[in-house]
């Protein structure tokens, strides 16, 4: 499994950690929110809508975020990109362990989405540049699985520090850590240089026209399915992760320390979920390996909300739950790299990738209305469900792309 990273230059392998490092420290601040989604609630009085209302927000931004500045990179350069959007999420999550008020807290999140979606964007296909065709599924799934790694930091810091403080306290603490990634970017400045050799490709029609350049007659099937792929994966996260420790806390009525340790089973699955999705990348395709997550996730989901389960087949079951979800977002960064030209890849991969964000925005903030007519676990299975589906019928309509040459790619 680790073989390819003994075969890969210094310059791959620091370009991997420095990408690892991001994805981490980003999953760290993001996660924090869904941690603390029940402080807030209490600090400014929201309703379930109106909390599912910041997620929302925030998921749109960071699509606008990821699709722009993917285009940036294009343009600028992947490394310049990726220190820009770092520098920009941490400091407004910084910015929001000060908000006073809903309209404020909503403000900053959507700011601190912006340059979250963008990072992801300008590290994604920096990622794809620099490690060569044959490894690429290995090393992007893997970068996927520092998520798992970043979540549970937030997790252990929002045990350690709800267990301390009160809660109208804790949360501005945790926001305030947000800041941490800003000092990923002097090892990136420091070791990562812009990929030497920037793939040509033969349409050079597709310049002109910048980030829109991805809806050229000869790329707009491409664009829409890997879209819908996006819409898919996204929406059965967020509908899912999102709400998630909301129903271990009010539904299943457990404590701080219950819910840390039930998201811990889901967290280690999640890791181990991302690593076996990185190897069965360059072994079955990513068609496959896609429909494969996808359907057991989308079974997972609804045993786990819909069955009357005791805490302890709750606990067991978190770990396929977990284990399938992260299969999912750990194929797209390959696959969508793989489908498009050198000039136009940063905006296909970042709307491809955050377009889902934008429609998944109105997952979380669904559940929340739903769950004001049936129990929360219910609202968040036939969401999560839905989209999980959407993700095993679009997947048909893309072309398998394993090992492909990204110089080769072109419209």
């Amino acid at each position: 499994m680790l073989s390819w990273y003994r075969e890969v230059s210094v310059v791959e392998r620091k370009t991997f950690w420095a990408c690892f490092a991001g994805w981490a420290l980003d999953a760290l601040d993001v996660q924090m929110f869904s941690l603390v989604i029940p402080a807030l609630i209490a600090t400014f009085g929201l309703s379930g809508t109106e909390a599912g209302l910041i997620s929302g927000v925030t998921l749109v931004s960071s699509a606008l975020g990821g699709w722009l500045m993917g285009s940036v990179s294009d343009r600028m350069g992947r490394v310049r990109a990726l220190q820009i959007t770092v520098l920009w999420f941490s400091f407004f999550t910084l910015l929001s362990a000060f908000a006073q008020t809903f309209p404020q807290m909503l403000i900053l999140k959507a700011l601190q989405g912006f340059g979250f979606g963008g990072e992801w964007a300008a590290g994604a296909v920096l990622m794809a540049e620099m490690i060569r065709p044959e490894h690429r599924g290995k090393a992007m799934g893997m970068v996927q699985s520092a998520w798992a790694i970043g979540w549970g930091g937030a997790v252990l810091l929002y045990v350690l520090i709800f267990s301390l403080l009160e809660p109208t306290e804790a949360w501005r603490i945790l926001f305030a850590i947000g800041i941490l990634p800003a000092f990923l970017i002097i090892y990136i400045r420091k070791n990562i240089p812009e990929p030497a050799k920037r793939e040509k490709s033969n349409s050079r029609s597709l310049n002109w026209m910048g980030f829109l350049g991805i809806f050229k007659p000869q790329l707009l099937r491409i664009t829409i399915v890997g879209a819908l792929v996006g819409v898919g994966a996204h929406g059965g996260y967020y509908a899912l992760m999102t709400w998630l420790p909301t129903f271990l806390k009010s539904e299943r009525h457990l404590s701080v320390l219950g819910t840390g340790g039930y998201l811990a089973v889901v967290i280690v699955a999640f890791w181990c979920g991302c690593m076996a999705s990185a190897y069965l990348l360059d072994r079955i395709g990513r068609r496959l390996n896609l429909i494969l997550f996808a359907a057991c996730c989308a079974l997972t989901v609804m045993l786990y909300t819909f069955l009357s389960l005791t805490d302890q087949e709750m606990l067991l079951l978190g770990f396929p739950l977990g284990f399938f979800a992260a299969g999912i977002p750990a194929s797209l960064g390959a696959l969508f790299n793989e489908l498009y030209p050198a000039e136009v890849r940063g905006a296909g991969v970042g709307f491809c990738y955050n377009f889902g964000r934008i429609v998944s925005a109105g997952f979380p903030v669904l559940v929340g209305h739903m769950s004001s007519s049936m129990s929360l676990g219910t609202a968040i299975g036939i969401d999560a469900s839905l989209a999980y589906s959407l993700v095993v019928i679009a997947v048909f309509f893309l072309p398998e792309t394993k090992g492909r040459d990204l110089a080769a790619v072109t419209a």
